[in-house]
């Protein structure tokens, strides 16, 4: 079965950090920016013809606008954490599983964690880079699962540096990748 991947629309972190790219504009969990929204929509058209059945989204909120601008209602979306962005910078850092709930009442977020996204309880730092060894073991165990996915056709909607290490592909907002 085929597998696409797709990197969310432009977010807000991504409009801030191109006009200065030396500083993180500290905007957490960063939603899609106008552009972003246009995007998505522009890649409904491009999917449409995809035979695509079923979704995984990253519990950061542009991924999952993204993939409610994409995908609608007319197919189930799964959260899954493992797609989530490494987190390096402020826009990495996730919303609380209600929060999530409260923007998106018609996803499941109860298999969250309060934190699901990278953290050292041991660290009083609300940004802690992700530790290399911790991130591939994570795009691995994402790896396996897609190559043991053989049900209907299948989207997911991550990250730039996630879908680096998953594909070996740097890919632009909103670029569909054939996975395979």
């Amino acid at each position: 079965m085929s597998i696409y991947l797709i990197r969310h629309g432009q977010s807000e972190f991504n409009a801030a950090h191109a006009l200065d790219p030396t500083t993180d504009p500290m905007t957490f969990d960063a939603h899609l920016t106008e552009l972003g929204v246009q995007q998505a929509k522009s890649a409904r058209e491009e999917v449409a013809d995809l035979g695509i059945k079923h979704v995984v989204a990253s519990p950061l909120t542009r991924a999952i606008q993204t993939a409610m601008h994409i995908f609608g209602d007319d197919h189930p979306i799964t959260v899954n954490p493992q797609v989530s962005e490494k987190l390096y910078s402020s826009c990495d850092v996730g919303s609380h599983p209600t929060v999530l709930k409260d923007m998106f009442s018609h996803l499941s977020f109860d298999h969250l964690p309060t934190q699901w996204w990278y953290g050292d309880p041991d660290i009083d730092q609300r940004i802690q880079a992700e530790p290399d060894d911790i991130f591939l073991t994570r795009a691995l165990g994402f790896r396996t699962w897609l190559d043991q996915w053989n049900d209907e056709p299948l989207a997911v909607v991550g990250h730039g540096t996630f879908f680096v290490q998953l594909a070996g592909h740097h890919m632009q907002n909103c670029e569909i990748h054939k996975y395979r």
